[in-house]
């Protein structure tokens, strides 16, 4: 398998942790908003956001984005816990956001129609002890 290439390339890698979703089965266009939301936060106000969508207590431009925040929020806690193997202090960690389009995936197309493009999308997460 050929190795990743992050976003934020040039992070020092005994202060940071990383997390990767690849071909992930949500809007690319709703990703990149809910990363920006995220994007140079601590991580435990990071959480609390995308928990607050989830319960639908606070909004982004007046929309919540279920599935994709609970997508992100799974690799965010997944980022978390590859921090915590690597022993550094969670409550000094940044978090380092993007949504970028994944792989192009057709849905076959039945007779004398067109097929359909599936949304797919690839999402980063590096997280900084600062």
């Amino acid at each position: 398998m050929a190795m990743i290439k992050y976003a934020l390339s040039n992070v020092n890698e005994k202060i940071s942790a990383k997390a990767y979703g690849r071909g992930l089965r949500i809007s690319t266009k709703n990703s990149i908003i809910v990363c920006r939301a995220i994007n140079r936060k601590n991580i435990v106000k990071a959480k609390k956001f995308l928990k607050g969508l989830l319960e639908r207590k606070t909004s982004i431009e007046g929309k919540y984005y279920d599935k994709t925040t609970s997508t992100i929020l799974s690799i965010l806690e997944s980022a978390e816990k590859n921090a915590e193997f690597k022993g550094l202090n969670i409550k000094k960690l940044i978090v380092y956001a993007s949504a970028h389009k994944g792989f192009s995936f057709h849905r076959p197309r039945r007779f004398k129609r067109r097929g359909e493009r599936r949304k797919v999308t690839n999402i980063q997460i590096v997280l900084v002890e600062k």
